[in-house]
């Protein structure tokens, strides 16, 4: 497999600082590639929380330096499992020990790892990742808000979601218990292919059509990624702003036997 990416982080128009952090992992040689694979990572610091950088960072690092230093050919769903929670009882921790009075501190996360045809996409939190395939874009992650929750088991519809007040009370986060449901999502890629991640400032005031019209053309991810968050800065500009964008370039269809991988022709 081979991808190509860019990834931009702005505070916005309103913000001091911005809480959001980015990371990501390239392996070093195309074996490195195939026993361990890309990893691209986003976190948005809980707005309200105490130290949401902190948080959001700490998230970050601890998933990339997780993942480099994995088994070769560790699953990647487990292995995205196991780092997201092992970063969110150190979030817990951290903030229970050095806060004032205990006061949590918290991030939300999403995290793509890529490997021969594969992509397994995990989240917690309502940070997002887009698949865009043919000109549209379609979310691969379901926001983990109280309102989607509700609207998950039938209590509102989706309209009734999008517009109630507890649409952007999280109901899932790292570091705000002790354990943390990770939902994670495994899909075959393609050529061309491109994933985009990005928090709720950038997907507040950008829609998904234009997100695929902008990123999903053959140009400059890094332009994209520019054009984006400028669009998301003139419509409203009152969050952080973060987004990356990975295209695959080309895969390699493999099988497995035994646990073992093998080149499919």
């Amino acid at each position: 497999m081979d991808v190509e990416f860019a990834h931009l982080s702005d505070p916005g128009k309103q913000r001091e600082h911005n809480e959001d952090y980015l990371g990501h992992v390239v392996p070093a040689s195309p074996a490195r590639a195939r026993s361990h694979g890309w990893l691209f990572v986003l976190a948005d610091g809980v707005g309200g929380s105490e130290k949401g950088e902190v948080a959001s960072q700490a998230a970050v690092e601890h998933l990339t330096a997780g993942f480099r230093e994995a088994s070769a050919f560790e699953g990647l769903s487990a292995l995205l499992m196991r780092l997201a929670q092992e970063a969110n009882v150190r979030i817990y921790e951290a903030g229970r020990s050095h806060s004032p009075g205990g006061a949590s501190m918290a991030t939300t996360l999403v995290a793509s790892a890529f490997r021969y045809d594969r992509v397994v996409v995990a989240h917690a939190g309502d940070s997002r990742c887009y698949l865009i395939r043919g000109g549209q874009a379609r979310s691969l992650t379901s926001d983990h808000t109280v309102a989607q929750e509700q609207a998950r088991i039938g209590l509102l519809t989706a309209k009734e979601a999008s517009e109630a007040p507890t649409r952007h009370v999280l109901s899932r986060s790292l570091g705000n218990d002790l354990f943390v449901n990770i939902e994670t999502n495994d899909i075959q890629v393609y050529p061309g292919d491109v994933l985009l991640q990005c928090c709720d400032g950038l997907y507040h005031s950008v829609e998904s059509s234009e997100m695929a019209a902008v990123a999903g053309a053959d140009g400059d991810l890094s332009v994209a990624a520019r054009r984006l968050v400028d669009i998301a800065n003139d419509r409203d500009g009152s969050d952080n702003i973060s987004v990356q964008l990975i295209r695959v370039r080309s895969v390699e269809r493999v099988g497995l036997y035994r646990g073992r991988p093998y080149k499919l022709r």
